[in-house]
């Protein structure tokens, strides 16, 4: 499927007491599987005390459905109606799940461990199995909190609760830090970015673009905006400072923008205005694995220079 080029909505944020409800069941899958410290973690032992197994057939096949319909509760009506919009999906009374055969290897991980969630969280379980028994649907305000949590607690096994944060606090601060780590966690380059920066102790974000484009009838590129995430403490400094959608090459931003053969950019300063009017140098640099671009920031500390206004990113 082509992804449309839009602003991605917010999907892992929960609060204090949630995100500590969905850690403690993360922490008890990881000690019920025997996977703590365990590196990358096992997919097969987080599923086997999820109580999920993942259908191996072509899904797409009609006689799979068929045999689904049949033997498995209604999992194939579920596949039918599903599998054309979805990446994963389960089906909780008979605890199958299915991932999409063409994700690449670390991104079904963490379908699968997403997925794994549906199964295992106690709640999700039985509120899934109620309203497919009875053939309902599950209200959007529920399913969206029900995503979240499931996208909290598949990080948060993938990345082995704090292992992957205390790791990369011991190295240096940059991009290769989190690209590094994604090697040993099994992990795509994405979801280690995102967690390195959204676990970070220091004041960081990261804005993740879209691939570039020539700019029609002029020079230059520009990339909209995918998703932006940042630190608890860089979110306390500068609010949403970097709400701008689009960035352009010429731009001081957009200038970190990885073109050509190139996939990383050098670190560079520019400066950003906090949410009281004080002016903070920032290192900026950038990465592109071909699919995205990162740019990376990283909060050095107040400065005296006039700072870059919003108006002048794009």
């Amino acid at each position: 499927r082509q992804e449309t080029e839009v602003i991605l909505p917010d999907d892992s944020t929960l609060n204090a007491v949630q995100y500590n409800k969905i850690r403690q069941e993360a922490e008890r899958a990881l000690r019920d599987s025997g996977a703590i410290d365990v590196l990358p973690t096992p997919t097969e032992a987080i599923m086997r005390v999820a109580k999920i197994s993942e259908v191996r057939e072509d899904v797409l096949d009609t006689s799979a459905i068929t045999d689904y319909r049949k033997h498995a509760g209604g999992f194939g009506d579920v596949l039918r109606r599903a599998i054309s919009k979805v990446l994963g999906l389960i089906h909780a009374p008979s605890g199958l799940i299915c991932l999409d055969k063409s994700l690449i290897e670390v991104k079904k991980r963490f379908v699968g461990f997403h997925e794994a969630a549906h199964g295992f969280l106690p709640w999700q379980r039985a509120m899934y199995s109620y309203v497919e028994d009875g053939e309902q649907e599950l209200d959007p305000e529920s399913a969206e909190l029900f995503d979240k949590e499931a996208n909290v607690f598949a990080a948060e096994i993938l990345f082995q609760l704090d292992t992957f944060v205390n790791m990369s606090n011991d190295a240096n601060f940059g991009l290769k830090t989190p690209i590094n780590l994604a090697r040993k966690f099994n992990a795509s380059l994405y979801a280690s970015i995102r967690q390195y920066v959204s676990k970070n102790h220091r004041s960081c974000a990261v804005l993740v673009l879209y691939m570039p484009e020539r700019i029609s009838g002029g020079q230059g590129y520009s990339a909209k905006l995918r998703r932006r995430v940042q630190s608890p403490s860089f979110t306390e400094l500068f609010g949403a400072c970097l709400n701008t959608e689009q960035f352009t090459s010429t731009g001081p931003i957009g200038s970190a923008i990885p073109l050509g053969r190139k996939r990383f950019t050098s670190p560079q300063t520019i400066v950003l205005k906090d949410i009281n009017g004080e002016d903070h140098e920032c290192m900026i640099e950038g990465f592109t694995n071909t699919h995205q671009v990162f740019i990376l920031f990283h909060d050095l500390g107040v400065f005296s220079r006039r700072s870059v206004s919003g108006s002048q990113w794009g």
